[in-house]
């Protein structure tokens, strides 16, 4: 199933379709779909893999048939960076019509716990926002150096941008459809790091409600990070262009 013609059923209207990219989460993607669907029947998930060498995306088509109606596949072609993934994810869960829209990773950093609580928080919000870095919020087994850059590129970016948001760049975010629609997911091309300071940047722009709930984030279980240079290279250039466009007042 392409990314054009991928066929995705129609959720009920209190659904939370939770948009999953995938490069390479064979070993991890199983469990995590286990224990989402196990929040209870409103959650359906879309696995967004980008041709994975190691087979992730075959066995996320298995896993369809397994929870047949409550799992589906988008495969492109490559490796195009997790923005790009989001993206197609993103616009392609819109489509589906649910309530709400969540994202998260596939390696178990992010807990499908707190994916609930985020949910719930949604009732009184138009983007929810796990953090790390609020009180409640934690990181486990990370070395100190990943804290650091994860830290100091959230504050970074709130600086330049002037948005009190503890945790910038965190990916763990549930959406109402509405604000998802309004940040024009078509003309976002950055990646990584700036992806997610981006949208979240572009929804405050927009006067949506932003609440930001504390959660426990935990390395990896297994496979390798996809963090690089390249992406907090570009996260750090990226906020000065947000903050141009927000000075000549500069719609997207």
């Amino acid at each position: 199933m392409s990314e054009r013609d991928a066929a995705v059923g129609s959720p009920d209207d209190d659904a939370v379709v939770v948009v999953i990219p995938t490069y390479n989460e064979r070993e991890n993607l199983p469990s995590l779909v286990a224990e989402i669907l196990a929040l209870g029947d409103r959650y359906r998930i879309l696995v967004v893999d980008d041709n994975s060498p190691d087979g992730t995306g075959a066995l996320a088509d298995e896993l369809t048939q397994q929870y047949a109606g409550r799992v589906e596949v988008l495969h492109r072609p490559g490796k195009q960076g997790l923005g790009r993934a989001y993206v197609a994810g993103l616009t392609h869960a819109l489509e589906m019509g649910p309530a709400l829209i969540a994202q998260m990773d596939a390696d178990h950093s992010h807990r499908p716990v707190d994916l609930a609580k985020m949910v719930a928080a949604a009732e009184q919000a138009d983007l929810v926002l796990g953090s790390r870095y609020i009180p409640g919020g934690n990181t486990v087994g990370w070395p100190r150096y990943r804290k650091l850059i994860s830290r100091a590129g959230g504050i970074y970016a709130g600086l330049v941008l002037g948005m009190h948001i503890r945790d910038l760049t965190g990916g763990f975010k549930v959406w109402r459809p509405e604000a998802l629609r309004a940040i024009e997911l078509s003309s976002i091309h950055s990646d990584g790091y700036g992806f997610q300071i981006e949208t979240t940047f572009r929804a405050n722009q927009k006067g949506y409600r932003l609440v930001q709930v504390p959660i426990t984030f935990t390395d990896r279980i297994a496979g390798k990070s996809k963090l690089s240079r390249r992406i907090i290279l570009e996260a750090v250039t990226m906020v000065w262009r947000l903050r141009l466009r927000q000075l000549l007042k500069r719609d997207w």
